[in-house]
C-alpha cells in the first residue's frame, strides 16, 4: 500500500470537545489510520498524526481543514507557540512505497482546494513552497496572527484571498507543504527563567546544523524548554541534541531534568540514541531485547518526566505494526 503521513498542528490546546469534533470528522474518511494526537494547553496547540493511502489522504486533510476553520477562531487565540492559522501547519511525509514528490504534489492539490473552496489564505512551505523564502516556517510564521494583515499584503499567499476578510480574521492563514519526517523534541529546564532559557535555545541552534529552537515557559509544567525542530535527525541525532544541550545549560548552572518527545518518531531515531549510551556502557546491540533498548532511551533522556513514554504509541513502525494486526 502506498501509505503518507500527515501532521497538522491545531491551533486549539485547550478545548477537548472542538478537537473531538475535529477528529470525528478525520475519522469518518474510510481508510484513515489516527496514530497520536497531543494537546498542549500553554501552546494552545494539538499535534495530530495520521496516516492514510496515497489516494486518500488529500480527502482526510481537507476535512480535517474544514472542521478546524469552522470551530476555531484565531482572533481569540492566545499561546506561547509561534502560529497564524487555525491549521497552522498541514505537512505531508512520505511513508511507504511514496517520495516526497508525492507528497509535494498533494500539498499543491489541497492548498488549491482550501484557498479556493474556502476562501482562506495559503502558504505553501517546504518541498512544495514556490519561492525559496517560503520553505522556512519561520519566514511564514514571522510577526504571528496579530500581524497577519501586513503578512498579507507583503507575501500574499499561493491561494486564497490577500485582505483580512472576515472569514480571514476567524481563519488566519494556514501553511500546507510536503518535508521528511521532523523531530518535535523538547528539552526541560530546571528554571522558569525565560532570558537564559533563550540564550540557551540560541547557543544549541548555533552548535548544531539542522535544528530549529525556541525557548518558553510552560506554565502547566511550571518549567523553561528549549523546543526544537530536529529537521534531519541523522545529522542531528536526539542523543546529541540532549547532551550539547546539557552542556550549554551546565555553564549557567542550570539542570537539564528531561525531555518529551512531541508526536511520533521513526524508530531508527530511537536505535541511533540506543547505540550511542550502550557504547558507553560498552556493550553492543545486536542480542539486547528491544523494551531494554527502549527503556535505556527513555532513561537516558528521561522521556518519561512529563507523560509516560510508551514505544507503541510513539514510534511510528510499531504503531503501524500494531494496526496490521
Amino acid at each position: 500500500m502506498r501509505l503518507i503521513e500527515c501532521v497538522p498542528n491545531i491551533s486549539e490546546g485547550r478545548d477537548k470537545t472542538k478537537i473531538k469534533e475535529i477528529l470525528t470528522e478525520l475519522k469518518s474518511v474510510k481508510g484513515v489510520e489516527l496514530l497520536n494526537c497531543e494537546m498542549g494547553q500553554s501552546a494552545n496547540r494539538t499535534v495530530i498524526t495520521f496516516v492514510a493511502p496515497k489516494d486518500i489522504v488529500s480527502k482526510a486533510a481537507i476535512s480535517l481543514i474544514k472542521k478546524s476553520i469552522e470551530l476555531i477562531d484565531m482572533s481569540k487565540h492566545h499561546g506561547v507557540h509561534p502560529r497564524i492559522g487555525c491549521v497552522d501547519v498541514c505537512p505531508f511525509i512520505p511513508l511507504r512505497k511514496t517520495t516526497l514528490e508525492d507528497c509535494a504534489e498533494i500539498a499543491k492539490n489541497v492548498a488549491h482546494t482550501v484557498g479556493t473552496d474556502f476562501g482562506v489564505p495559503v502558504y505553501l512551505y517546504g518541498s512544495s513552497a514556490s519561492k525559496l523564502q517560503n520553505r522556512e516556517l519561520s519566514f511564514l510564521r514571522k510577526g504571528g496572527y496579530e500581524n497577519l494583515e501586513e503578512k498579507l499584503i507583503a507575501c500574499p499567499p499561493d491561494f486564497g484571498p490577500n485582505t483580512l476578510t472576515e472569514t480571514v480574521k476567524k481563519s488566519g492563514a494556514l501553511c500546507i507543504g510536503a518535508r521528511n519526517f521532523l523531530l518535535a523534541y523538547n528539552i526541560n529546564l530546571d528554571t522558569k527563567d525565560l532570558e537564559i532559557t533563550k540564550l540557551i535555545a540560541k547557543e544549541l541552534r548555533a552548535k548544531l546544523l539542522g535544528i530549529k529552537t525556541l525557548g518558553w515557559y510552560i506554565e502547566e509544567y511550571g518549567m523553561c524548554q528549549i523546543s526544537i525542530n530536529i529537521e534531519n535527525y541523522k545529522k542531528a541525532p536526539l542523543y546529541l541534541v540532549y547532551e550539547i544541550c546539557k552542556n550549554i545549560a551546565g555553564k549557567s548552572n542550570i539542570k537539564v531534568t528531561g525531555s518529551e518527545l512531541i508526536g511520533m518518531a521513526p524508530k531508527d531515531a530511537i536505535l541511533d540514541t540506543a547505540k550511542f549510551y550502550l557504547n558507553k556502557q560498552g556493550r553492543i546491540m545486536p542480542g539486547i531485547p528491544h523494551e531494554e533498548i527502549f527503556n535505556l532511551v527513555i532513561k537516558n533522556l528521561n522521556l518519561n518526566q512529563i507523560a509516560p513514554f510508551i514505544p507503541e504509541n510513539k514510534i511510528i513502525e510499531l504503531k503501524l505494526k500494531n494496526l496490521s494486526n
